[in-house]
């Protein structure tokens, strides 16, 4: 009977396995390729789905992922509004995935903003639209002359059905029937005959889509195999042509008034706004006319709905802010609605920008920030030995930073080492490498642990039997928030050959930081709050770039961004877009270096 039981639960369990891994064959998914900077909870953000469904579908996903690695991504079982994804195969065509799901390639190409001829290509993910196959294109559509090569069709069995439509036409307020059929030079009673549900051909209802027959005589030509269009012909047909901007029309939505969340943080706001008048202020003396509206956002998201409720907004180019993370996706959903460009200034947390192409956020995302600092750091140390100081206090802090750099320098096979933050100088002297770039590396970015490790730092360097015997060089290489220490241990920095990273840093040496402040102080009658970064450079760095940017290229800004090269006094800008259908992030990291010559130098590794 035991044995007979031991049997039966030996079968059960084979079935429950073979049932689990059928499933799992059968489960729809994506085939993503991991980009550099990408983490799990960024792509699963991309696609609508849950890290834990990722770590489901790839086990060991979530202690690891590799850069040019693939994932399997979860999709929703049927198609949403927003459309459903796929992975571009070997030998597929932009003219086939729109046969395939029967959407136009012009209405793929708007879902997918960052796609162009040069990324059209195998394991590139595209966001492809919900289809309908009303608008399914013959090969002739939007002007094209070319078709698909007709199959060899076998006797008795039909064709390819050709659509009747040469494209379809969304109306626009105040169209009618007379001046659509002039636009595309047919008559009213081919465009009537092609849309027998208008009954009133007076009556036009907006947004409403119609079908624009072939003429006449086109259709005859329409009905003969040709040959299909090339993914470069599609593109370049559906290329948008940039148009400029006259006047530019934006709107700063901020808590700009003391509420609930205090004078503290509104003076911020206001420092903020007060250096981006400055930027509009210089954009007008050079030519270039802004139309600048201004909102208190309030801090809550019925605060921020009145203020998207006024009518004006919608005719926005740009719109900056918000500062809470819980008004973003209401601004995020509006800036897409109205196609305005929404730049958010402050929280690098938000989710939105992975969905919706309109996004620029400022603050680098942690994952795609250190993997900068990463690629950078190798760069600028090819030859480095890395030796961790490992702290007590503030290291849980930066625990994703060491593990992410550790990583890094094994990939690379660039030795490293630990030692504590308690280590002696004769104990860190021993941890050197000759003929190497000896990097030490705290764990923590307190300015607790800089008090206790850079004296024997220091004491190590100026040792004379250091100086005689060993042939090293000796950096020190940190964090940010170091700009706030500087003043405290400017003489150790320099000592030591120092370096940390940062998205913004300004030299008061220098002269356009210099002017800045004392135009600051002239205009207001007061200094910038002294914190890092400083809000009013913040503002004036965002309005320059974006206002003097659509004042150059117009709604071509977002294909022109690469050839924008402005000295920030701030805040640099280096805008990637995260995926094909979603929006941009900043990418831009500068190393400050303290040499030994009393040098300060801010290094820029994209210039």
């Amino acid at each position: 009977m035991k044995i007979f039981s031991k049997v039966c639960l030996i079968f059960l369990l084979a079935a429950m396995y073979m049932g689990q891994a059928r499933a799992q064959e059968n489960q729809t998914y994506i085939i993503h390729t991991i980009q550099k900077g990408q983490s799990l909870y960024s792509i699963s953000n991309m696609y609508g789905t849950t890290v834990d469904a990722i770590v489901k579908l790839n086990p060991g996903s979530d202690q690891v992922i590799v850069e040019g690695k693939q994932l399997k991504v979860p999709r929703p079982d049927a198609v949403t509004d927003q459309g459903t994804f796929h992975t571009i195969q070997q030998g597929e065509t932009l003219y086939g995935l729109s046969q395939k799901y029967k959407v136009s390639v012009k209405s793929i190409l708007d879902a997918n903003p960052g796609l162009n001829e040069k990324n059209f290509r195998f394991g590139q993910v595209v966001n492809i639209p919900k289809g309908n196959a009303a608008v399914a294109e013959s090969p002739t559509t939007q002007g094209q002359t070319a078709q698909t090569e007709a199959p060899k069709v076998q006797q008795g069995i039909p064709g390819p059905v050709q659509s009747r439509c040469k494209e379809m036409h969304k109306v626009e307020r105040k169209e009618t029937v007379f001046s659509i059929a002039r636009k595309y030079g047919i008559t009213e009673q081919e465009l009537l005959e092609a849309n027998p549900e208008i009954s009133d051909a007076k009556k036009l209802k907006k947004g409403k889509l119609l079908c624009i027959p072939y003429p006449k005589a086109q259709q005859s030509a329409t009905a003969q195999p040709e040959k299909a269009p090339t993914d470069a012909e599609l593109f370049s047909q559906n290329k948008v042509t940039d148009q400029k901007i006259n006047v530019i029309k934006a709107a700063v939505i901020l808590p700009l008034i003391p509420g609930e969340q205090g004078k503290a943080e509104s003076d911020r706001m206001v420092e903020y706004f007060q250096g981006f008048l400055m930027a509009v202020d210089s954009l007008k003396r050079t030519g270039t006319s802004v139309d600048l509206y201004t909102y208190d956002s309030g801090s809550t998201v019925a605060s921020v709905n009145a203020v998207l409720a006024k009518p004006e907004l919608q005719q926005m180019n740009v719109i900056f802010g918000p500062l809470y993370t819980e008004q973003i996706k209401p601004m995020a959903d509006f800036a897409s609605k109205h196609h305005i460009r929404l730049v958010i200034p402050f929280t690098s947390r938000d989710n939105t920008v992975y969905r919706n192409p309109d996004i620029y956020q400022i603050n680098t995302p942690q994952s795609y920030l250190y993997s900068e600092v990463y690629e950078h750091f190798v760069r600028q140390f090819p030859r480095a030995h890395v030796i961790f100081l490992d702290a007590t206090t503030g290291a849980e802090e930066k625990a994703d930073f060491i593990k992410g750099l550790r990583e890094e320098l094994t990939n690379k096979k660039i030795s490293f080492a630990n030692l504590s933050e308690d280590a002696t100088a004769e104990q860190m002297q021993a941890a050197l490498q000759q003929n190497k770039s000896n990097v030490f590396v705290p764990t923590s970015g307190s300015n607790t642990v800089l008090i206790k490790t850079l004296p024997q730092l220091t004491a190590m360097v100026n040792d004379s039997l250091y100086k005689e015997k060993i042939n090293a060089e000796v950096h020190l290489f940190g964090y940010p928030e170091w700009q706030t220490y500087t003043k405290d241990h400017l003489s150790a920095f320099f000592e030591l050959d120092t370096y940390f990273y940062s998205s913004f840093y300004t030299n008061n040496l220098l002269a356009a930081p210099r002017s800045f402040n004392a135009n600051f102080r002239r205009w207001y009658g007061k200094d910038m709050e002294e914190r890092y970064p400083k809000y009013g450079m913040l503002g004036f760095d965002t309005g320059f770039f974006f206002l003097k940017g659509l004042a150059l290229y117009g709604s071509g800004l977002e294909n022109n961004l690469d050839k924008m090269r402005l000295t920030p006094m701030q805040t640099g800008f280096k805008f990637d877009r995260v995926n094909n259908w979603g929006g941009f992030i900043n990418k831009k990291v500068f190393f400050v270096r303290f040499t030994p010559k009393f040098e300060l130098i801010k290094l820029d590794f994209d210039q």
